[in-house]
């Protein structure tokens, strides 16, 4: 071997001198580029996580959201430099996905205080004696070892509630999704931009294109308070292509990435829709085209097929069962997957639907067909239904595990302005643009439905329809004042409405009841909702204030302040993860994880929530500017009923003088009447401005 080494050496001298020289100069030069450029980049990176970091603390500072409205410390001033500085002059919809701190995990004694003061104006003193004791057990123990999980879980999980909500209130779920979670979203309440059908469905599907294209882009500004703090922007992601998928014991939520197509359910029939031509969105024209030949296509349902939508309206085990049985080879797997991945699902109703001033229960009527329909003409497991209905009204059907309602409002918002105001229609009312007529025409899915199939169909419709007729809904539009007066009052104007609703139900049930308002929690990563328990004992004082003819205005009005201020303060702990029940609920989970029962936790878990609101929030893009524009406002939305003795109220402030309300319940409970109680929200919010009326006339 040496040998051989040395003969090698001898004849090629020139190549080892060659290879060494090579190594001299790696070793010098290149090295120390090498080096320079590593270094460079380190002390980027370093610098970029020290950003990120400096921003996730200035982020996780909250105190500037208990200060008086109009009144910023100077400490909150340089806190809003700071972040607006390290926000940078034009941030992308996840530019700060990284830097929003994690939500944080309540003291226990802290939760327990303020779940004991929500209840006292419910119990009796014997009742609430009870549930001290009962509430200082769970204190003692086991508490401390179901909050030393949750610690451990903060550390490491992106955020510790969100991922057992979305499993253990949403996807676990057997009953029906169909009205008891599903939400819908209405179109313009006085406009509509077109009475032709295809054209309006080719308008709002090109501009939803257009808004997902912005979306997985991340081209989207994010939705910042104050127009500095940037809200969590987690849940955009699964807005399209995203379905949910049933299980025998738990759903899960399948999202792919960009899909090019959709499919639309017209009178029974499905149709496969390429969203696509030549590498570019169809226009809105060819979009017209397309939907217009399928609402002039006369073929007839396949067996089956007219109900077939119904398997996810009903029970969630004969869906997954029936789907694992009937669906899972041949033309009837094709058909389901194209259902299941296409972006969205779009209904061409036959129905017309909107509201009009001469009929008293148009809203009443076009809230329900958005809630339900005829129970097998929405995919209620897709992301959203897009709803067009035959006079051009619109509106859309949300599922609700992969996100909440400001999320599909936020895309809502874009469309409408851009359907009104960029896209816009031709004096026939047709879609702008050319027509290219070599398009390929929708294609029919096909269907291979036995009868055993068919008998599992009908019994999930028969069980949606029980549901459906059973929902007792009113929508009541309150143009008497709105915000511009209510902010004269000094007072937030949802601590106003919660108010009214709590004056409003004590009128309607002779009793007050847990009621439940939704508030978000995402300037917190991932973060989604918290509750806040609008009956309070300053709420309750108040309405029995006015209840009371002995009881003056000015005491009336004292009352009423305390009140409202003690509700901002609770929306306020709320946001900004103080809150009471996510933290509660969480902590039920440890226990059933840990196999240790706690009284405690069963007994608050099983409350029922009597009273359920929730705020649509409006003008979160300020794309359309209502004041120019006075008849493009939005009607908001709502959900179905989530006791079944209660209400749920679902509000939109629209602009200065009008607020509309979306009251649901049940037309089996003999204590419920959604047009009633909307009497008497409307009494109660005069009432209450009169109350200000007379002290301004006294002053």
């Amino acid at each position: 071997m040496e040998e051989t080494c040395h003969t090698l050496q001898e004849r090629c001298p020139h190549r080892i001198k060659t290879s060494l020289s090579l190594s001299e100069f790696m070793t010098g030069q290149t090295q120390t580029v090498l080096s320079a450029i590593l270094f460079a980049t380190g002390l980027w990176l370093s610098f970029i996580f020290l950003l990120r970091y400096t921003l996730k603390a200035l982020l996780s500072y909250h105190s500037w959201i208990f200060e008086s409205h109009g009144k910023m410390s100077f400490s909150t001033k340089v806190w809003l430099s700071l972040v607006k500085l390290l926000s940078g002059r034009r941030p992308l919809l996840y530019s700060f996905q990284a830097s929003l701190p994690h939500l944080p995990v309540p003291n226990i004694d802290d939760t327990i205080r303020r779940y004991l003061e929500s209840v006292r104006p419910l119990l009796d003193d014997e009742q609430y004696k009870q549930m001290e004791i009962v509430a200082n057990d769970f204190k003692k123990d086991p508490a401390p070892k179901f909050q030393k999980h949750l610690k451990l879980k903060s550390w490491w999980a992106t955020n510790y509630v969100s991922d057992w909500w979305e499993e253990y209130i949403y996807l676990r779920g057997r009953d029906p999704i169909m009205v008891n979670s599903n939400f819908y979203t209405m179109d313009l309440l006085y406009v509509i931009p077109t009475h032709r059908q295809a054209a309006r469905a080719g308008n709002v599907v090109h501009a939803m294109l257009q808004y997902r294209r912005k979306l997985e882009r991340g081209e989207l500004t994010p939705l910042r308070a104050l127009g500095i703090v940037p809200m969590c922007s987690f849940q955009y992601k699964r807005m399209f292509n995203t379905t949910r998928i049933p299980g025998i014991e738990t759903d899960f939520v399948q999202h792919l990435k960009d899909r090019k197509h959709l499919v639309v359910y017209h009178r029974g029939r499905f149709f496969k829709v390429w969203l696509y031509y030549g590498g570019r969105h169809l226009s809105p024209s060819e979009l017209e085209l397309q939907f217009q030949r399928i609402l002039d296509d006369k073929s007839e349902p396949q067996p089956g097929e007219i109900k077939l939508p119904s398997l996810t309206a009903g029970n969630r085990v004969p869906w997954a069962r029936a789907r694992l049985k009937y669906f899972t080879e041949g033309v009837n797997q094709a058909s389901l997957e194209a259902i299941e991945t296409a972006a969205f699902f779009l209904t061409l109703d036959d129905e017309a639907h909107g509201y009009d001033p001469e009929n008293i229960r148009s809203i009443d009527l076009y809230a329900k067909s958005l809630l339900h329909g005829k129970c097998y003409d929405r995919w209620f497991d897709k992301s959203f239904t897009l709803i067009v209905y035959k006079n051009g009204k619109i509106g859309v059907n949300t599922e609700h595990s992969w996100a909440d309602s400001p999320i599909i409002g936020h895309m809502w918002e874009y469309v409408l302005a851009t359907d009104c105001f960029h896209l816009g229609y031709t004096e026939e009312g047709h879609c702008k643009g050319d027509i290219n007529k070599s398009l390929a025409t929708p294609t029919r899915l096909q269907w291979d439905i036995p009868k055993a199939c068919q008998e599992i169909i009908e019994g999930s419709y028969m069980i949606a329809k029980g549901i459906a007729n059973d929902v007792d809904f009113h929508g009541c539009l309150f143009s008497e004042f709105g915000k511009g007066l209510i902010k004269k009052c000094r007072t937030s104007p949802d601590g106003f409405i919660q108010l009214a609703l709590q004056l409003a139900h004590y009128r309607d049930k002779g009793e007050f009841c847990l009621t439940y308002e939704s508030s978000m929690t995402r300037m917190f990563r991932e973060g989604r909702t918290e509750t806040v328990r609008s009956c309070t004992c300053e709420s309750t004082a108040f309405v029995r204030a006015m209840e009371d003819e002995s009881t003056t205005n000015e005491q009336r009005l004292v009352l009423f302040k305390k009140a409202a201020d003690k509700h901002q303060n609770m929306y306020r702990l709320a946001m900004t993860g103080a809150g009471i029940d996510r933290h509660l609920f969480c902590l039920y989970i440890v226990s059933k994880v840990m196999g240790i029962d706690s009284p405690f936790l069963k007994q608050v878990l099983s409350e029922p929530w009597r009273l359920s609101t929730s705020q649509t929030p409006q003008q979160q893009l300020n794309l359309i500017d209502i004041q120019k524009f006075p008849k493009y406002v939005g009607a908001g939305g709502g959900f179905g009923p989530v006791a079944d003795d209660g209400y749920g109220v679902s509000y939109i402030i629209v602009g200065e003088n009008l607020i509309t309300f979306h009251i649901s319940s049940k037309f089996s409970s003999p204590e419920t009447d959604s047009f009633r109680f909307g009497q008497n929200i409307r009494q109660a919010m005069l009432d209450i401005r009169a109350l200000f009326n007379l002290k301004e006339k006294k002053m």
